[in-house]
């Protein structure tokens, strides 16, 4: 499966961006997706993940309430919808996918996603 991330910008504290992640090859419905984010100097850390059907989703805790992620297997697509977004949140987004299991360690994850840069201004 090849994964492309999108929707990244530059944003004000405060406001709202969509991420979508597109999936070719192999339909989305096959793999669990996790969303991932890297600022720079820092290593690369969890933030969202989904289950094949959608039935069930993970957060980490610094997004919990203000990120929500979602997905439409008809169009191979997971969405993740961040509000209220804070300086902090500034960092190169990932998606990734695996055909077992949403993990939120992302060594878990077979496939990759270029990143999507969101950059939050104060």
């Amino acid at each position: 499966v090849q994964l492309q991330a999108s929707g990244g910008g530059l944003v004000q504290a405060g406001g709202s961006l969509r991420l979508s992640c597109a999936a070719s090859g192999r339909t989305s419905r096959s793999y669990a997706i996790g969303w991932f984010r890297q600022a720079t100097g820092k290593e690369r850390e969890f933030v969202a993940a989904i289950s094949r059907g959608g039935a069930n989703t993970n957060y980490a805790d610094s997004v919990k309430g203000r990120f929500t992620i979602s997905r439409d297997n008809a169009k191979n697509t997971v969405y993740l919808q961040m509000n209220s977004l804070k300086p902090e949140d500034t960092a190169v987004y990932y998606c990734a996918a695996d055909p077992d299991a949403m993990y939120s360690r992302a060594r878990l994850y077979d496939y990759w996603g270029q990143g999507t840069l969101v950059t939050v201004s104060s």
